[in-house]
């Protein structure tokens, strides 16, 4: 082409690297930068002392959670062996003593309205669950109107309640006149136990009376259009059969005391 000189491959100008600047300088920090990294590496030695600083058995805060998980489902089962002993214990008390059997029969009333029988009949299950985007959210405000929060999870117990509900359940667990509805994150922590969405709710009571409720509710109201619009899950199922465990969480309460 006229105009334009070919350059060979070995004709192609070499990009030659800079020179410092002021080279005596360079010279005498490199002692001093050899320096520090040997007082750099003495003193982690030091601290170390020929352990790992950063052992997977310290910093690894998964595994402390799944552990602290574990302790608390081994000691759940515990709980219930005891309880069960407790009670056999006490049915073989009551048939030879006058005074137990009275005391056990006088209870006996106190024990469904307590939430310590379990319960099976008719009822409503309610799931709600949190928005599954496709790409990945970034903006913490949009990333908090994609889950499910306590108050979302309160408006539905409170909306059962008030539609009539005799026994409702959360998860796998029974609610009490104690029993706390708590989100921590995305997580429900609910009688020291943690569960991940979707959340479930099981009420035995009369459906009619629980569906008005949940329409009239004003927290699930809000739930719903954000459930349209940010596509949080909600579901409300009519059951001709609802299984409701016990109540089986520690039932006494402690008190603040003044001191002395």
């Amino acid at each position: 082409m006229k105009g334009v000189t070919a350059i060979r491959p070995g004709d192609r100008p070499r990009r030659r690297l800079p020179r410092p600047a002021n080279p005596g300088l360079w010279r005498a920090l490199v002692p001093v930068i050899a320096l520090l990294a040997g007082l750099l590496a003495a003193t982690t030695a030091r601290t170390a002392r020929g352990t790992d600083l950063r052992s997977a058995g310290r910093s690894n805060l998964t595994d402390l959670i799944r552990q602290a998980e574990t302790k608390v489902a081994n000691d759940d089962n515990l709980l219930r062996q005891l309880q069960s002993q407790v009670a056999a214990a006490t049915d073989r008390l009551a048939s030879s003593d006058a005074r137990i059997a009275a005391i056990k029969a006088q209870a006996q009333p106190l024990l469904a309205p307590a939430g310590l029988v379990a319960m099976t009949g008719p009822g409503l299950s309610v799931t709600l669950d949190d928005a599954h985007p496709t790409e990945p959210v970034d903006d913490p405000a949009q990333a908090n109107a994609l889950v499910v929060h306590q108050s979302d999870m309160q408006a539905a117990v409170n909306a059962l309640w008030a539609g009539g509900a005799e026994a409702i359940g959360v998860m796998d667990q029974r609610l009490s006149a104690t029993s706390a509805v708590r989100c921590v994150g995305n997580t429900l922590l609910l009688n020291g136990r943690v569960y991940s969405p979707p959340f479930t709710i099981s009420a035995i009571g009369p459906v009619r009376g629980m569906r008005i409720a949940l329409n009239e509710s004003i927290g699930l109201q809000q739930y719903r259009k954000d459930a349209d619009s940010y596509g949080l899950g909600y579901q409300v199922t009519e059951r001709p059969k609802i299984a409701v465990p016990a109540y089986d969480a520690p039932i006494g309460l402690s008190y603040a005391a003044v001191g002395q």
